[in-house]
């Protein structure tokens, strides 16, 4: 039996809102601590999570956690911009992830 895989969004509440509308799962986080607890939830072998949105702001509260998942298929670990725009991390991230795959940078 195949498990249905699941999108989470989380970041702050005025960034993940609009996505619940979508039907993703949702997840608004206040703080550090609060990030890093539904952030290791959501990775938890329980859980079925194929991708993760991260807010950008909080990549660099979540840099050790993330960084478990870099090489892994699931979940995929994608950032977005917060209400604030974008800080450029999200392709940053992307950039790494394809030298990693192919390289060199081809963005």
């Amino acid at each position: 039996m195949n498990a249905m895989y699941k999108i989470a969004v989380m970041g702050g509440r005025d960034t993940v809102m609009g996505f619940k509308a979508l039907g993703l799962d949702t997840y608004p986080v206040s703080d550090a601590t609060e990030a890093r607890g539904i952030f290791n939830k959501l990775t938890s072998q329980d859980e079925k999570y194929a991708i993760i949105y991260l807010e950008e702001t909080l990549s660099k509260t979540l840099a050790q956690e993330i960084a478990r998942f870099t090489d892994k298929a699931t979940p995929a670990i994608i950032l977005i911009p917060g209400r604030e725009g974008s800080q450029g991390l999200g392709l940053t991230a992307l950039q790494n992830a394809v030298i990693r795959a192919i390289g060199t940078d081809i963005l």
